[in-house]
């Protein structure tokens, strides 16, 4: 598995994999159009700590011979909740591990890694899923990787840019969900919950209103990831939150539904 670097060999192409512990899903891009060829989600089942990774991705490159064409460039995105934003001016490099402390457990094996926020001074601290990474070695030699909330954030405050209206926005995933909070490029709180009902969902989303004292009658709700009108945690969140929407993913080419944009917006816009 090879990359091209050469001008004349340049093919235009990427490809985007985004990993978490019950799957992966990738998308395929025409750099020289900007826009998405292919998008696949792979639902490998529960992964846990005695799980062999190259059992479970195996199949999946077996399935999909896209995943092994060449490619210009290639970026590996985890998705987990290991992670937290740290403002420039208190980020060391050298003490990641102690960002992490206050909000998950960390372990002196662990491997830390930090995704830079230039435009909007500061980093994202977190732990790459690292049996991962060195399948994807394996596999394709050289790649780039992040962590989703490093896109999902910094996508957000760029479509904010002009907007002094405080607006939250709640990317939804099967078992949790972030709640990122947004002033005209100023992050103004980032937090991930777990939930297992639609009363935990709207639950956390009321308590951040409360603490940031947005009133529920008043500040806008826009909803992305896996989540849909008519679903039991679109319809409770409409239910006690006044101004909730779907976020308008529209600005993404390609033959793509609403839906799958909204879903997949970390990873169409790696």
């Amino acid at each position: 598995m090879w990359q091209n670097t050469s001008v004349i060999d340049k093919m235009y192409k990427k490809l985007a994999i985004q990993v978490s512990l019950n799957g992966l899903s990738f998308a395929t891009f025409d750099t020289l159009m900007n826009k998405p060829l292919q998008l696949q989600k792979i639902d490998l089942g529960k992964v846990n700590v005695t799980t062999k990774i190259e059992d479970l991705f195996a199949e999946a490159f077996l399935n999909h011979p896209e995943l092994k064409a060449g490619y210009d460039e290639i970026i590996i995105i985890h998705s987990n909740n290991l992670s937290t934003f740290v403002p420039t001016p208190l980020f060391d490099e050298e003490y990641l591990g102690s960002y992490l402390q206050f909000n998950t457990k960390v372990f002196e094996t662990d491997f830390f890694a930090f995704d830079e926020l230039g435009n909007y001074e500061m980093n994202n601290v977190y732990i790459p899923y690292v049996n991962m990474n060195n399948y994807f070695i394996d596999q394709f030699g050289t790649f780039d990787y992040k962590h989703a909330n490093t896109i999902l954030v910094n996508k957000l405050l760029d479509l904010s840019k002009n907007n002094e209206e405080r607006k939250m926005f709640v990317h939804v995933s099967d078992s949790h969900f972030e709640i990122v909070v947004i002033q005209n490029q100023k992050l103004l709180l980032y937090n991930t919950f777990e939930y297992k009902t639609p009363e935990d969902f709207i639950y956390y989303i009321l308590f951040t209103a409360e603490q940031l004292f947005l009133n529920p009658e008043n500040f806008k709700l826009e909803l992305l990831g896996k989540i849909a009108e008519g679903d039991a945690l679109y319809d409770i969140a409409y239910k006690y939150i006044r101004n909730t929407c779907l976020f308008d993913a529209g600005s993404i080419s390609g033959a793509l539904t609403e839906a799958e944009k909204r879903e997949h917006f970390i990873l169409l816009h790696s």
